[in-house]
């Protein structure tokens, strides 16, 4: 056999096999949170970046084997950046043959005018975005918005608000939004980037770079990226480990007093008396 056929059938397994595995943790997390129900109508934000591209797909495959009906709509924020490809995302999406709808909103020119030399467009940018976003769902009729954050971005968010806002708090997979109008969910929940990059490469999506705040390196959240590379070097299975902690939470074994009443934990001083030798519960042994 031909060293070239081979190389395709290994190529085309490794392929299925990646896809099957998405496929797996995208319909886990809609199950494990009953992120779409029968009837909904989804809309699928869709920014031209693999994670938005992979998650339409793999919604598109799941939507033809569920056992229950509902829509997806493609939305894409066109957000007038210099040099913005226009046609590439009506184009593709019209291959697809997936209902979409590109909403054209200058925020680019409101983030560049209201952001200080220097500092992160990221945190204006994405509160106009949301609010277009929320808006438009209305209008739209959707009743789920699903965005393409990841676990990894889950844990990055989770060390970002612990080491600069000194909060234990992350991205949860799904959300209702502050005004209670829109539900949000994050059906990428359980996937890591690293296999979202890996699909990315056999799908070949036309991938369209973010030139707003692409070129901040210095962003804190680039930093912690990189520390979450080492660690999947270093520590395999880690970082998976972080994102299955924020899954399983004791609120006594921590320190926020609205989560557990501490102040009403007393001794039962006519209870038997036990005693663990064993300090189950810390990883640290003496000797």
């Amino acid at each position: 056999m031909p060293e070239r056929s081979v190389d395709d059938r290994k190529a085309r397994f490794e392929a299925n096999k990646l896809h099957k595995k998405l496929r797996r943790q995208v319909g886990r997390a809609i199950a494990d949170y009953a992120m779409i129900e029968a009837g909904d109508r989804v809309m699928v934000c869709v920014s031209g970046g693999k994670d938005s591209y992979a998650m339409l797909d793999i919604l598109l495959s799941l939507q033809r084997n569920a056992p229950v009906s509902f829509e997806l709509v493609a939305v894409n924020l066109d957000q007038k950046q210099p040099g913005f490809p226009e046609h590439v995302l009506p184009e593709y999406l019209s291959e697809l043959g997936v209902e979409f709808h590109i909403v054209e909103e200058d925020t680019y020119s409101v983030v560049r005018e209201h952001t200080p030399e220097g500092k992160p467009t990221c945190p204006l940018c994405s509160r106009l975005r949301r609010g277009i976003l929320y808006t438009f769902a209305a209008k739209l009729g959707a009743t789920k918005i699903a965005l393409g954050h990841h676990a990894d971005d889950v844990v990055e968010t989770l060390f970002l608000n612990m080491f600069f806002g000194g909060r234990l708090k992350g991205m949860p997979p799904k959300l209702k939004s502050d005004d209670g109008r829109n539900l949000v969910i994050r059906p990428l929940y359980h996937c890591r980037e690293r296999d979202l990059e890996r699909w990315a490469g056999v799908r070949d999506y036309p991938i369209i770079p973010c030139d707003l705040c692409g070129s901040q390196e210095n962003l804190q959240r680039q930093v912690i990226k990189g520390m979450l590379r080492q660690w999947d070097e270093e520590h395999p299975g880690r970082v998976e480990n972080i994102a299955r902690s924020l899954r399983h939470v004791v609120p006594s074994h921590l320190g926020d007093e609205v989560l557990f009443d501490f102040e009403s934990l007393r001794a039962d001083l006519a209870g038997p008396l036990l005693v663990d030798v064993t300090a189950a519960d810390s990883p640290i042994r003496a000797g």
